[in-house]
């Protein structure tokens, strides 16, 4: 990366998956980066400590207070003395901290407020916590300035660099036809619904092409992660739910694209590795040399395509009506999803019960505007209760 000075990062939600990446991408550019803080959730504090003392940052908090003190014996260890902060609290006040860059990979509903708090700040906000915009969507729509949030999910960030390719003018919502996103399918892809029955919790995390985290594997089994995807793009580039469409592509190489209006089509490739979207959204708009390897075009691929069975994957369709329900009902949807993802994965919930049960609370939900955070908590909690209600006594 070339740049003047050194661009100055927060990570939240460090000792994650795409945390751990991010400091793997800052680590092979020394010149480009510096880390100012870190946050987790507070179960791995001596990855956390190894990592606050690696990177010498400056503030380092935990969500679990009750952590605090194992965080501070861990980094005394290392010789490190960053400011130490615990809870929700603590968090959010490291996603306010002084920096260029916040990247927010936070997992679940728990990221809206660090999401808020870092665009409030002013920072650019690199947004690997899908959940915060699609639950908080009117909330983060108000605060954030054009351009202040900078994509990490690899399909947005395809996204977003296929519509740099509209032209001299910039972005033009007119030019184009629709948005295209991809989806591997999942370990599931090509079986029936019916053939989902006795799908257990490790069959659902055998992943084919990416490595990430339990809640996010699992919802991209459902394609529910799909889902939430489709109403992020909506909320990222402003075009109707008619003008996004998911297509299955199993080698996960193009990771989506633009049809413009003339027919033109233009895809973003490259072989599944999130360091590439991770390292664009914090270099943005540079690009960072090296951030992951390119497609081998001295060997021969096949790409295939494929169209999505909604019948079998009724999630992304769910998705839809939710999006364009707006208000609380996309918190909804998420909120009962994780509910629902957490009893399946403990042996209570059949797989193709885990969509069927937020399709049910969804359908119960009365949606307001989410016209504060309050608002949005309270239906996610509501979500929450009523999923744990009727999963309650169910088991494979």
């Amino acid at each position: 990366m070339h740049a003047k000075t050194l661009r100055s990062v927060v990570v939240l939600g460090s000792t994650g998956s795409v945390g751990t990446q991010a400091l793997d991408v800052i680590a092979a550019n020394p010149g480009g980066f510096k880390v100012a803080g870190l946050a987790a959730g507070g179960g791995r504090v001596d990855v956390l400590a190894a990592q606050a003392a690696a990177f010498d940052v400056e503030v380092v908090a935990v969500a679990d207070a009750a952590a605090v003190p194992a965080l501070k014996e861990a980094l005394a260890a290392r010789g490190a003395s960053p400011v130490v902060l615990g809870g929700h609290e603590g968090v959010a006040e490291v996603a306010a901290w002084q920096c260029d860059t916040v990247l927010n990979a936070i997992t679940g509903a728990l990221g809206l407020t660090s999401t808020l708090v870092a665009l409030e700040a002013g920072r650019a906000l690199a947004l690997a916590n899908k959940e915060s915009l699609i639950i908080g969507g009117p909330l983060v729509k108000r605060l954030a300035r054009p351009g202040q949030i900078l994509p990490v999910d690899s399909e947005h960030s395809a996204l977003q660099q296929c519509l740099w390719a509209a032209g001299p003018g910039g972005y033009d919502p007119s030019g184009v036809r629709q948005l295209v996103i991809t989806a591997s399918g999942g370990p599931f892809r090509g079986m029936k619904r019916e053939e989902m029955a006795d799908v257990t919790p490790e069959m659902a995390l055998a992943h084919p092409t990416w490595s990430m985290g339990p809640v996010i594997t699992i919802n991209s089994a459902t394609l529910v992660n799909k889902g939430l995807e489709v109403i992020e793009a909506h909320l990222l580039f402003d075009l109707g739910f008619d003008r996004i469409e998911v297509v299955v592509h199993p080698q996960s190489v193009i990771h989506s694209m633009v049809e413009y209006v003339d027919g033109s089509t233009i895809a973003q490739a490259s072989p599944p590795d999130m360091r590439l979207p991770i390292a664009l959204a914090l270099a943005h708009p540079a690009r960072v040399p090296g951030a992951a390897r390119p497609v081998d075009w001295t060997k021969a691929h096949t790409w295939t395509f494929e169209p999505l069975d909604d019948t079998a994957f009724p999630a992304v369709a769910l998705a839809r009506h939710v999006g364009a329900e707006g208000g609380t009902a996309p918190a909804v949807y998420n909120a009962a999803n994780e509910t629902c993802v957490e009893a399946f994965s403990r042996g209570g919930l059949r797989f193709p019960a885990i969509v069927d049960t937020v399709a049910k609370v969804v359908e119960e939900h009365r949606v307001t505007p989410a016209s504060s955070v309050e608002e949005v908590l309270a239906a996610d909690a509501w979500a929450r209760a009523r999923a744990a209600e009727l999963t309650a006594g169910q088991s494979f």
